[in-house]
C-alpha cells in the first residue's frame, strides 16, 4: 500500500510523509523547500514532491492521501465544551455548534486542490482524514516498535477541538481513554505565557524551557493560572488561552493572555535578557506544566505503566525535553519513545502510519529520521563555484580534516547525507564544535546563530561513552530528553551542560550515521572526549538548510569560517 500523508490543517508547519508497505521512504518539512519559517499558510507542495520523487513513485500510484483533520460530531463532546467554555465570546461558541467542521471543509478543499496540482488522480487514491490527535497517536505507537500494551500521551496546543488525547496501544490498534478539550490546553498555556515572556508561539516554547533553569519556581505563584483537580486540569481563560475582549493587545494586536495576567504579573517581557522577575515566571510555569502532566498520567495510565512500563509520546508538548526526563525517571516507566517529529509536522507521518495500519501493513520501529533530500560532492562543488566569496576544495579524509578543526577551538558547518525530519539537527545539518573549548558556546550563539547568549547547546555523544556521560545506556537517537550529566563529564564538556546540570544529548549509534560517529571518534582521539556541540545549521528565525545552495547562502551570512558539504571544505575567499 502507498500512502501519501499531508499535513498543515492549523496553519502552519505542513510536512509531507511518504509510506510504501508500510516503510518510511521520505519524510520532509515544507519549510524547508520554502524557506519559511514554519510556512505558514502553506500546503506542503514541495515536499510531497519531493517524497514521489525520493520513492520513484508517480502519483497516480498513489492508493491513498491521508490528512491528520477530520470532521467532528456535534453528538461528541468536543464542540460542547468548546462553545461552554467560551460563552464570554458567543460568536465563537454558536460557531462551534451551528458550523463546527468549517475549518474540515476549508482543509478538504485545500488537499483536493494540492492533490490536483500533484498529479493526483481522485478517481483512484482515496482521501483519508483522521482525527488530529489520533494522527499524533499513531506517529507515536505504530512507530515505537512496542508489542506491549503501551500508555499513550498526544499533548499539543489542539487539533479539531481536542488539546489532549491518553489512550492505550494494543496489537497495532488505539483505544482511547480521556480527551480534553479547548481551551483547557496545557501547551496552550505553555504558548501564551511564552508570548508573555516575550517569544513566538509554535517556536519560542523551547526558549522558556532553556530559561527556566535561571529561575526558581518557588519566587511566584502561578498556579490560579491552571487549576488541577482530581482527573484533569481547567485553564483560567481570563489568564491565559484567552480570546475575544479578554485578551491583552499591544500594537494594534491581540495576545494568547488576557489583560488580567499583566495585572497580576506586570508587563510582558520585552528584549533578549534573561531577567528577573521573568526566569521566575519560567520556571514556575515548567514547573506547572510537568505536574499537570504528571497528573494525568497517574490518572489515566498508570494502570498500564503498571502492567508493562511501556509509554510513548506526541504533539508539540512531547517536545518539552525536561518533562520528558521527568517521566522516564518514574519508577514504573520502563521504555519511553518520543515521536522525533512531535509537533504537527509528524502528523503528515502520523496520519500516513495510521491508514496503513488499518490497511493491514506491518511497521517497524522508527530507528532514525534522515528522511529528506541528499547531495552527492558533485553536486555540492558546482554550488559552491557558482558563488562568488567562497573557495573549496576536495578534501581526501574529511573526518580527520574536520576533528582537527574543532579540536583547535573552531566551529565547522557539516552538511552531509539525507536532511533530517523533524525539529533537531542530529549530524547531517548541523553546526559543531568542541565542548570543551571555552567560550565556543558564546560565539556560536553571537557570531553565527545571532540568539541569546543564555540559550543552551546539546551534545551528540558515542552510545559507548553514554553511560560515562550521562549515567545511562538507555537508546537517546533523537534529543527527546534530558539527562543530568555526571559530575566528572560536566568538568570536561562544560560547554554542552545546561545551569541545571542536564544536557539535551543525542546518543549516536554508527549503523544510522557511520560518519558522524566516525567524527566524534576523532575528536575523542584529539581531546579525550567522546562528544561534539551540535546545534542546528540555521540562523535565528531561519530553517534549517536543505540544499547546498541553502547552506552556502547561511555561510556566507555569518562568521562561520568552515563549511563541510560531503567531501569538500568550503572557505570564504
Amino acid at each position: 500500500m502507498i500512502v501519501l500523508g499531508l499535513s498543515g490543517a492549523l496553519g502552519h508547519d505542513p510536512s509531507a510523509a511518504l509510506l510504501v508497505d508500510g516503510e518510511i521512504v521520505a519524510a520532509a518539512e515544507e519549510e524547508r523547500f520554502v524557506r519559511e519559517k514554519h510556512a505558514q499558510g502553506r500546503m506542503p507542495l514541495e515536499s510531497a514532491r519531493y517524497c514521489l520523487a525520493a520513492a520513484g513513485v508517480e502519483p497516480g500510484e498513489v492508493d491513498a492521501v491521508a490528512f491528520p483533520y477530520a470532521p467532528v460530531s456535534l453528538l461528541g463532546p468536543g464542540r460542547w465544551q468548546y462553545a461552554a467554555r467560551h460563552w464570554y465570546a458567543p460568536d465563537r461558541a454558536l460557531d462551534a455548534l451551528f458550523n463546527g467542521n468549517r475549518r474540515f471543509r476549508r482543509n478538504r478543499r485545500r488537499v483536493l486542490e494540492a492533490g490536483a496540482a500533484l498529479g493526483i488522480d481522485w478517481d483512484r487514491t482515496a482521501f483519508r482524514p483522521v482525527l488530529h490527535h489520533l494522527a499524533h497517536a499513531s506517529s507515536a505507537y505504530h512507530l515505537s516498535g512496542f508489542d506491549r500494551k503501551t500508555a499513550i500521551l498526544s499533548i499539543d496546543g489542539k487539533g479539531e477541538y481536542a488539546t489532549t488525547f491518553l489512550g492505550v496501544g494494543e496489537g497495532g490498534r488505539i483505544h482511547g481513554r480521556k480527551e480534553f478539550y479547548d481551551p483547557d490546553s496545557l501547551p496552550g498555556a505553555y504558548g501564551a505565557m511564552t508570548e508573555y515572556l516575550g517569544f513566538d508561539m509554535l517556536d519560542g516554547e523551547y526558549k522558556v524551557m532553556g530559561m527556566a533553569p535561571y529561575g526558581r519556581p518557588d519566587a511566584c505563584d502561578l498556579s490560579g493560572l491552571v487549576r488541577r483537580t482530581r482527573r484533569g486540569f481547567r485553564v483560567n481563560t481570563r489568564l491565559l488561552n484567552t480570546v475575544g475582549l479578554r485578551r491583552y493587545r499591544e500594537d494594534g494586536r491581540g495576545r494568547y493572555f488576557g489583560r488580567a495576567l499583566v495585572r497580576r504579573l506586570g508587563p510582558p517581557r520585552r528584549g533578549d535578557a534573561a531577567d528577573e522577575p521573568y526566569v521566575h515566571y519560567a520556571a514556575a510555569m515548567q514547573d506547572l506544566y510537568e505536574e499537570c502532566c504528571l497528573g494525568l498520567i497517574d490518572a489515566w495510565l498508570s494502570d498500564v505503566l503498571a502492567e508493562t512500563g511501556h509509554i510513548v509520546l506526541a504533539g508539540g508538548g512531547a517536545l518539552n525535553v525536561k518533562l520528558n526526563q521527568r517521566i522516564l525517571a518514574r519508577s514504573d516507566v520502563e521504555a519511553l519513545f518520543v515521536q522525533p517529529a512531535a509537533g504537527d509536522s509528524g502528523t503528515a507521518l502520523g496520519a500516513a502510519t495510521q491508514v496503513a495500519a488499518q490497511g493491514g501493513d506491518r511497521l517497524a520501529r522508527m530507528e532514525h529520521v534522515f528522511l529528506g533530500p541528499a547531495f552527492d560532492s558533485e553536486t555540492c562543488e558546482r554550488a559552491a563555484r557558482r558563488r562568488a566569496g567562497v573557495a573549496c576544495r576536495r578534501v581526501t579524509d574529511v573526518v580527520a580534516e574536520t576533528a582537527d578543526l574543532l579540536a583547535a577551538g573552531r566551529p565547522v558547518a557539516w552538511f552531509q547525507g539525507r536532511m533530517e525530519f523533524g525539529p533537531r539537527a542530529l549530524g547531517a545539518r548541523s553546526i559543531l564544535g568542541c565542548p570543551s573549548v571555552t567560550g565556543i558556546a558564546d560565539r556560536i550563539n553571537a557570531q553565527i546563530k545571532y540568539r541569546e547568549r543564555w540559550r543552551p547547546f546539546c551534545p551528540s555523544i558515542l552510545d559507548r561513552a553514554a553511560l560515562d556521560i550521562i549515567g545511562t545506556d538507555r537508546p537517546a537517537p533523537f534529543m527527546t530528553v534530558t539527562f543530568d550529566v555526571t559530575e566528572a563529564w560536566k568538568q570536561r564538556i562544560p560547554e554542552v551542560v545546561h545551569a541545571d546540570g542536564t544536557a539535551r544529548v543525542q546518543v549516536v549509534e554508527r549503523r544510522w550515521n557511520p560518519r558522524y560517529y566516525d567524527l566524534i571518534e576523532a575528536l575523542e582521539a584529539r581531546t579525550g572526549n567522546a562528544a561534539v556541540l551540535n546545534t542546528s545549521l540555521n540562523r535565528r528565525g531561519e530553517p534549517i538548510v536543505c540544499t547546498p545552495d541553502d547552506a552556502l547562502t547561511m555561510f556566507l551570512g555569518c562568521d562561520l569560517e568552515f563549511l563541510v558539504m560531503e567531501d569538500l571544505l568550503v572557505t570564504k575567499a
